[in-house]
């Protein structure tokens, strides 16, 4: 496993500059956005995917500085019920799809998105119970209608261009925990799988090691991000998870991404990373800085730090006393 870190942390600097601080701070793989919500500060995507001289110029820029690309990010909406919006998303989600078939590189990373609750929706409608009967309705709509077509489509497309997308679940989409993305990936095909974040995990109560088995058993880890998250006892007693107050007002809050370790503590980092070896995925620990009550740089470092403590990094011994 490798130390990494999600670029659009550094969007403000130049690709270079950005890679070179990457390298030095301590990280070995980058994941590079390349548009949709994330932005593409550091991938001019039209221009690389017209031209793969181009593209393979701006890949070693990258590899030059002793940095593996352990992704490509699109995270957006590409099922959107406002075309416009889908149809952005998705040529933005193809581009990076043919640009990673270009240069070899294996994942993309994307969200699954979320359709409108019928075909004259025009805004996401995330449904969280399955009473009053209409959010059945908008579920059954979703998925059969919109989601499972969309996603078949794309799992051929993947296959033809030997690429795989780990999807990001995510609240307020329709793969957003371990049983949504094992329905989406047996409907539309196994080049979908997940990029895996625990922090959208812990505040909805789940278990990121039984997560990490399940989907392993699947082979549908992909990709993984390396943030925390903090549950805010006095805040989660009163008023629940479900918390729609703004990311900035933390103290309020009753949950806050956080660096990893400000969240949880090493053993439960060390047990995802040696179920994630049990399952046998072996890519980077994508860092992904969300943590609103640090700097970026600080952020960035106290990962580094913690992370190399808890990574598993050689590949494993012989049993010489089994």
């Amino acid at each position: 496993m490798k130390v990494g870190v999600f670029a659009v942390l550094f969007s403000q600097m130049p690709l270079e500059q950005a890679m070179d601080y990457i390298k030095a701070a301590g990280c070995d793989a980058v994941e590079i956005g390349t548009g949709a919500y994330p932005g593409g500060a550091h991938c001019p995507l039209d221009e690389l995917v017209a031209d793969k001289a181009k593209a393979q110029a701006w890949m070693k820029k990258i590899t030059s500085r002793g940095l593996e690309i352990s992704a490509l990010s699109c995270h957006g909406n590409p099922i959107h019920p406002t075309r416009k919006i889908a149809q952005e998303h998705d040529d933005i989600f193809r581009k990076t799809i043919e640009l990673a078939s270009m240069l070899g590189i294996e994942t993309v990373v994307n969200f699954s998105g979320c359709p409108g609750d019928g075909p004259t929706g025009t805004l996401p409608n995330w449904v969280t119970c399955p009473w009053p009967t209409d959010f059945g309705d908008i579920l059954d709509y979703q998925w059969n209608t919109v989601a499972i077509p969309y996603w078949k489509e794309i799992n051929g497309l993947l296959k033809a261009k030997n690429v795989r997308v780990g999807l990001e679940m995510h609240p307020g989409f329709i793969v957003y925990n371990t049983d949504t993305a094992l329905r989406l990936r047996e409907a539309a095909g196994d080049r979908i799988g997940v990029n895996f974040d625990p922090s959208h995990l812990f505040w909805q109560g789940i278990d990121p090691v039984y997560s990490i088995r399940k989907l392993g058993a699947a082979g549908a880890i992909f990709h993984f991000h390396a943030k925390d998250c903090k549950i805010d006892p006095i805040n989660t007693n009163t008023t629940g998870v479900l918390d729609t107050k703004s990311y900035t007002d933390e103290i309020a809050r009753s949950w806050v991404f956080r660096t990893i370790g400000y969240g949880h503590d090493a053993q439960v980092w060390k047990d995802m990373v040696s179920n994630l070896r049990l399952i046998g995925y072996d890519g980077a620990l994508s860092i992904e800085h969300e943590d609103s009550l640090m700097s970026g740089n600080e952020g960035l470092a106290k990962a580094i730090a913690f992370l190399k403590d808890v990574v598993i990094s050689e590949k494993s011994g012989e049993a010489y006393w089994a």
